[in-house]
């Protein structure tokens, strides 16, 4: 992959979280000038800090909140390259808490583009997720308004040379919050799982591997195209038990012994999730490792000349977790052994 990164001055919106501090870790590999870290979280901000010891010339640790937008403009100024990965992400706390959502998830984008515009930035990789397809949560519609948004930076373009780009993943195993955290966490209190629905299924990939494709996707964007990850899926009563089976023992317990509740399905979650609408089939190219959904109007022959792309068929439902291959155990006990060894749990 060539290296578009090398000598660059480069922001991480939202760099203290788990994709944040995973991209950071990566681009540090590929010999940027500086890594420009911005983050609400203060703890967060100390232990990235401790963690990367040795890295301090190439490191700036920026504390601040993409809805400051004074603040957000002193920290792109002179920017390459901005990763834009903060967001408010749970779908309940954005159920209950909408007009923080829209803050953040909305607004917030908005100050990240108009701020990488005004300073010069080369390009802006906005981080989406699965669940702006069809929405039917809060953090769903935000989310799909800020890849709207996004989109719509064709229209402000004017003489400005900033390439936009969106990538949508699902769910990423090993997340702050995630679904493995809660198992492991309970099974130390020894409290029962909770389980919304046991048949509900959700796609699932790795901090790294999602971290990996969003870096190939930055090399990638032409301008206003989504990315969207090809990822397999899961069903949630198997991801719990995988994870009952591999953290159980280290608490010196055995599986049969981890109770678990179903507590139902929760506001705003669905039962499967897509990873394209289904109006957005007509407009969207399949390569091997993701679907580009390419800007209204412009030409298939644009994109194909440069990816190993096809159209995506109108009868393939593998963009739904409920028809997507579905991860075995095994494969699933063995990524999840992969984010526990890499500190992600």
């Amino acid at each position: 992959m060539k290296n578009i990164f090398k000598s660059k001055i480069i922001l991480v919106t939202g760099g203290t979280g788990s994709i944040g501090s995973e991209i950071v870790r990566q681009l540090l590999k590929k010999g940027p000038k500086t890594i420009r870290v911005l983050s609400r979280h203060e703890e967060g901000h100390h232990q990235l800090m401790h963690e990367l010891a040795g890295e301090e010339e190439k490191m700036r640790f920026i504390i601040g909140d993409i809805r400051d937008r004074e603040r957000l403009a002193l920290a792109m100024e002179g920017v390459d390259i901005v990763f834009h990965a903060a967001a408010l992400k749970h779908v309940p706390l954005c159920e209950y808490n909408p007009f923080e959502a829209v803050k953040t998830n909305i607004v917030g984008t908005q100050n990240v583009i108009e701020a990488a515009r005004s300073a010069g930035a080369s390009h802006v990789i906005g981080i989406s997720t699965d669940k702006v397809a069809e929405p039917e949560s809060v953090l769903g519609v935000s989310k799909l308004m800020a890849e709207k948004l996004f989109l719509a930076t064709y229209f402000y373009k004017g003489g400005t040379k900033t390439k936009f780009t969106c990538v949508r993943f699902g769910n990423v195993l090993g997340s702050r919050g995630s679904i493995l955290s809660l198992i492991k966490s309970h099974i130390d209190k020894g409290q029962p799982i909770p389980i919304t629905d046991p048949n509900m299924t959700r796609f699932f990939m790795t901090v790294p591997e999602a971290v990996s494709l969003v870096l190939h996707a930055a090399l990638l964007g032409k301008g206003q195209e989504i990315f969207v990850l090809k990822m397999p899926a899961a069903q949630l009563s198997d991801v719990v038990q995988a994870g009952i089976a591999y953290f159980a023992p280290a608490f010196g317990k055995k599986p049969f012994e981890i109770a678990t509740k179903i507590i139902g399905k929760r506001r705003g979650e669905k039962m499967h999730e897509k990873l394209l609408a289904d109006h957005e089939v007509e407009s969207a190219l399949e390569t091997k490792e993701m679907y580009i959904l390419t800007p209204s109007g412009a030409a298939f022959s644009e994109y194909t000349a440069i990816y190993p792309a096809s159209r995506v068929r109108k009868d393939d439902k593998r963009f739904s977790s409920k028809f997507a291959r579905k991860l075995t155990l095994k494969e699933l006990r063995g990524r999840i052994e992969e984010v526990d060894r890499n500190h992600f749990v």
